[in-house]
């Protein structure tokens, strides 16, 4: 097993194990906790099938054009693992294990399929991809497109970029508190990300 899928593997396995040692009414907050960010998400995919399905599908999966979906080439926040645990089914669940446990010897992404992708919510860096020439072929003729995209983009930090409290950042939060630690953790651990919340934390503190 490669250290990436050996990473995935522990992953899932450590947030479905804790997951389902929480009472039922934890299981709901959790997922109330959740709640906005997958409303944003059913946007995104909403306006990517509208714009982009066609011409990812052939350009990506069929013609193999982009860097998209390569082999390991996707990062995986902790808190990605997180939602997308919460919301598959059992048998989802091991059908990640199952894929994470046998050596990926093609191009794409282990977690791409015939049917797809596994993932019930897919990585957020996954979802936010869109390749150069998918981006001119739709935008250079919707400008409204464009606009819309950005603000997507804007939205998308709200959870993800941790000059102030984000999703991501408390799901990560609450696993470590729990005792878990893993090398996904990139807001606890990645010095980017690291020095982004203390720099918004210094700012905080110098305000009159």
């Amino acid at each position: 097993m490669s250290d990436y899928n050996r990473e995935q593997s522990e992953a899932i396995a450590t947030v479905e194990h804790h997951l389902k040692t929480q009472s039922p009414s934890e299981l709901a907050r959790l997922k109330t906790r959740i709640k906005t960010y997958l409303r944003f998400r059913k946007e995104i995919d909403q306006f990517s099938q509208h714009h982009f399905s066609q011409i990812c599908t052939r350009k990506c999966y069929q013609d193999d054009y982009s860097a998209c979906c390569n082999r390991e080439g996707i990062t995986t926040f902790f808190a990605d693992i997180v939602i997308n645990v919460m919301m598959s089914s059992d048998d989802e669940i091991k059908r990640l294990l199952r894929v994470v446990s046998i050596p990926n010897h093609g191009l794409k992404c282990v977690y791409l399929r015939k049917m797809g992708c596994l993932w019930r919510i897919k990585p957020i860096v996954c979802e936010m991809f869109l390749c150069e020439h998918a981006r001119n072929s739709v935008f250079d003729n919707e400008p409204n497109a464009r606009k819309q995209w950005k603000r997507l983009r804007r939205r998308e930090k709200r959870y993800t970029w941790p000059n102030r409290p984000v999703l991501f950042d408390d799901l990560e939060a609450y696993f470590i508190r729990a005792g878990y630690s893993s090398n996904l953790m990139y807001f606890h651990n990645s010095p980017g990300l690291l020095r982004v919340k203390s720099l918004a934390m210094k700012e905080e503190n110098t305000v009159p």
